[in-house]
């Protein structure tokens, strides 16, 4: 079990950041969140800036993506990346969402595991870090918007801002597999038009949530194609099965405002998980052939509007990259860790859409209740990407830097 003694500087900060809800829609809390992150990079002498991606998003809200430096004057840059917006909490926790609970082996709170607690552990590391003489310089992206694509958040600053690294570890993952790449996404928005009327009148009225109903269950063959696409890299160990698969789901649903009016408008919205050697154009494609052809069955009226798109992404076994970061694996915890891909996405295929290598490992179990009611975070976990991240830094530069 992990002494509290030798977490004292990570709990600290990661009880400071949950308190802030930084839900990712309102985004009220980042530039809260963020300012913590810059007075503990000025505190600790660290290099310190914000890339705002407000600047492209032009609404008015704030996107303040914090990037924390060690230079050590060297040509080769490790890039360290996590996130400190969180889905919204719910409700009915044992405990409460933002306050920092510590119990026996486990930190409770909103953003504990994902993924507040990544940023903490980079920060204690770049903390032990910051008066070593290094081979290597080391940046941490603490971003935004992750929750929702981060187009503003770490996409901007790889892609816009230009913020340049020769590899990334993404500490926003599970530690129970070193993962070499992750899904990407396909999120879309589906409404169906109906015509409205009064519920004594059902015949002057055509019903748009019967309508949504019909096409939704001419779509569900859809669901089994996607099935079949599978990776050639494996899954997580919770995983039902043995490759990384495609996925789709129905995930929201809305019609109807009052009990007694027939809706003439019915929306739902889906989520299509892609395997990382698949082509985001060619699943979208692909995706509208098959609508047009469930609207086409059905006779229903709807639109297919596709909300966000993501490619997956992956980095070769044989890359030193990766060699390098499992030697340090079994170096930090003692043994060696299968590879495996992320179920879900993360930020890490705005680096690798950069061609940067990226590998994942980090502090979200798969029992940590991320997303959902009492969310925690293992102690231990804490301290093992924080040790890995130190062995990392201090390998030799060749080790790091991008060889094909």
């Amino acid at each position: 079990m992990e002494t509290l003694s030798s977490l004292d500087y990570e709990i600290s900060l990661l009880s400071k950041m949950v308190e802030i809800d930084t839900e990712s829609v309102s985004k009220k809390g980042y530039e809260e969140c963020a300012a913590i992150i810059v007075e503990e990079a000025k505190r600790n002498s660290l290099d310190v800036e914000i890339i705002n991606g407000e600047k492209a998003a032009k609404d008015g809200l704030s996107r303040p993506n914090v990037i924390v430096t060690i230079d050590s004057g060297s040509d080769v840059t490790l890039l360290l990346e996590s996130h400190f917006d969180i889905v919204p909490p719910g409700s009915n926790w044992t405990y409460p969402p933002f306050k920092l609970t510590v119990e026996e082996d486990k930190a409770y709170g909103r953003g504990s595991a994902d993924n507040k607690s990544g940023i903490a552990a980079a920060m204690g590391a770049m903390r032990q870090l910051r008066k070593e003489e290094l081979d290597i310089n080391l940046k941490l992206v603490a971003g935004v918007d992750e929750e929702i694509g981060g187009k503003y958040g770490v996409d901007y600053v790889m892609s816009d801002y230009g913020l340049k690294g020769d590899a990334a570890l993404i500490v926003d993952s599970g530690l129970e597999r070193l993962y070499l790449g992750a899904s990407g996404i396909l999120w879309g928005k589906v409404t169906v038009e109906g015509k409205q009327g009064h519920a004594g009148y059902p015949f002057k009225a055509k019903n748009a949530i019967g309508e949504a109903i019909k096409l939704l269950g001419a779509l569900e063959p859809y669901g089994r194609i996607a099935e079949k696409k599978e990776s050639a890299l494996r899954t997580p160990p919770e995983a039902p099965k043995e490759f990384l698969w495609g996925r789709y789901s129905v995930t929201m649903i809305h019609g109807g405002e009052k009990e007694n009016v027939i809706p003439g408008k019915c929306e739902f919205r889906f989520d299509r998980r892609l395997i990382p050697e698949e082509s985001p154009d060619e699943a979208e494609k692909e995706l509208r052939d098959f609508f047009e052809e469930a609207v086409k069955k059905t006779g229903c009226k709807a639109t297919l509007e596709i909300t966000n798109k993501l490619p997956g992404y992956y980095t070769s076994k044989d890359h030193i990259f990766v060699q390098t970061v499992s030697e340090n694996i079994k170096r930090t915890i003692g043994q060696s860790l299968p590879l495996a891909a992320e179920l879900g996405g993360n930020d890490g295929s705005f680096f690798a859409k950069n061609g940067i290598p990226v590998v994942c490992w980090g502090t979200i179990r798969a029992d940590t209740n991320y997303h959902g009611l009492d969310e925690f975070v293992y102690l231990e976990d804490i301290r093992n990407v924080r040790d890995l991240i130190v062995n990392l830094s201090r390998v030799e530069r060749s080790r790091i830097a991008s060889i094909s």
